[in-house]
C-alpha cells in the first residue's frame, strides 16, 4: 500500500480558497479503528461553516469533512474484512480529527457502517449523512407514520430531497418548498406532491391546501422561516429543526407562548452515524438499485475540484447533494 496520500487541508478559517490540496502521510489504524480507503464523499454546509469559522467545534490545520464511503484498508481490531464496502459520518470527523476529504480516512469502528452495492460511487458518496440526517427526522424528530402529510421547509437540500424520497417510499403525503419556480421539476422528479414557491407566509399556502394544516414539518432553512413554518403545522403535529441553510443559529428573545401555536411540539435532530442502522442504509441503497427511490445527486467533482465545490455550495447551485469522486 503506498505511504502518501493527497488530502485537502484547511489551516485557518476562511474563503473556499483555503482548501489547499497537499501530499500528506496515509494514516494507520490502532486497535478500534478501521482505516478507510475513500472512493467519495458527500459535501455538507456544516463543512461550509467549519471552513470559514463558524462552527462551534474543531480545530486546525485539519482535513474537513464530515463523511466518506469506500472500502475497508485495514481494521486491526478485526471488526471488518478488508475490501469490505463501508460508510461513515460524524462523530467528530473534520473537526476534532481528520475527516473524509482525502484518500484515506480513520475512523472508529463503532461509526463505520457496511452495505453492499453495485451503485456508482457518486451516488455512494451522497448518501450516508444526507439519509441518517433525513431518516432520523422523520423517526426520531417527527415520528412520522404512512399516512402522514408533511412539509419540508428548505425542499432543495440535499436532506430536504432525501426526506421526501424517504417520506414517499412510506407513503406519505409530501409538501416542500423552494424560493425558486425553476426548481419546481427537481423536487417534483423525488416525488413530492405539491411544491410551494416560499414567499415568507407558506403557512397561509399550506391552510388553503390542507384548512387544518400538515401532520409535521421538518425545518431546513433556520430561525428565519421556523416560526411561518410552526402555523402551517395542525395542533398536536410537530415541527422538527433540523437545519439552518439561512445562517441563523440562534432566536433573539424568544417567547414561546408567542413564537409556539397552541399544541404545535418543536423538536430538533442532530444525529450521529449510531442512528443510522446498517440495515435502513442497506434497504435505502436497495430500493435505489430497484428503481423504487432516488438518490438526488447534483454535482460530481473531483479532488482538484474542491475549492469551485465550495463555491457551487456557497452559490446554491449544486441542484441536490454534491459528491466528490476519488476513484
Amino acid at each position: 500500500m503506498t505511504t502518501t496520500m493527497r488530502a485537502v487541508v484547511v489551516t485557518a478559517p476562511g474563503t473556499p480558497e483555503v482548501l489547499e490540496i497537499r501530499e500528506r502521510p496515509v494514516p494507520a489504524a490502532a486497535p478500534g479503528q478501521v482505516l478507510i480507503k475513500v472512493h467519495a464523499f458527500g459535501l455538507n454546509q456544516s463543512e461550509l461553516h467549519f471552513r470559514n469559522g463558524q462552527a462551534y467545534s474543531g480545530s486546525f490545520p485539519r482535513i474537513p469533512g464530515i463523511e466518506a464511503a469506500g472500502i475497508v484498508e485495514d481494521a486491526p481490531g478485526g471488526e471488518f474484512d478488508r475490501g469490505t464496502q463501508v460508510v461513515t459520518m460524524m462523530g467528530g470527523m473534520g473537526r476534532e480529527f481528520d475527516g473524509g476529504y482525502a484518500e484515506y480516512v480513520v475512523v472508529p469502528a463503532a461509526q463505520t457502517i457496511p452495505f453492499r452495492s453495485s451503485l456508482p460511487w457518486n451516488v455512494l458518496g451522497a448518501v450516508p449523512e444526507m439519509l441518517q440526517t433525513a431518516n432520523g427526522s422523520l423517526d426520531i424528530g417527527l415520528e412520522a407514520k404512512p399516512g402522514d402529510s408533511i412539509l419540508i421547509r428548505g425542499g432543495t437540500s440535499s436532506v430536504g430531497l432525501a426526506a421526501a424520497v424517504l417520506a414517499k417510499l412510506h407513503g406519505m403525503t409530501v409538501y416542500a418548498t423552494t424560493r425558486r419556480e425553476a426548481a419546481r421539476a427537481l423536487l417534483e422528479s423525488v416525488g413530492v406532491d405539491r411544491v410551494l414557491v416560499d414567499d415568507g407566509d407558506v403557512a397561509a399556502q399550506i391552510r388553503r391546501l390542507l384548512p387544518g394544516g400538515v401532520d409535521g414539518a421538518i425545518e431546513l432553512v433556520g430561525v428565519d422561516a421556523m416560526r411561518d413554518t410552526l402555523r402551517a403545522v395542525r395542533p398536536g403535529g410537530t415541527v422538527c429543526f433540523t437545519g439552518m441553510l439561512s445562517n441563523r443559529w440562534s432566536i433573539e428573545e424568544f417567547y414561546p407562548m408567542d413564537w409556539l401555536p397552541n399544541g404545535v411540539r418543536l423538536t430538533a435532530y442532530s444525529g450521529e452515524a449510531a442512528d443510522l442502522g446498517a440495515d435502513t442504509l442497506q434497504q435505502f441503497l436497495d430500493a435505489v438499485a430497484d428503481g423504487r427511490a432516488t438518490v438526488p445527486v447534483g454535482r460530481t467533482y473531483a479532488l482538484d475540484d474542491i475549492v469551485q465545490a465550495h463555491r457551487d455550495m456557497e452559490a446554491g447551485v449544486v441542484g441536490g447533494k454534491g459528491v466528490v469522486v476519488l476513484r
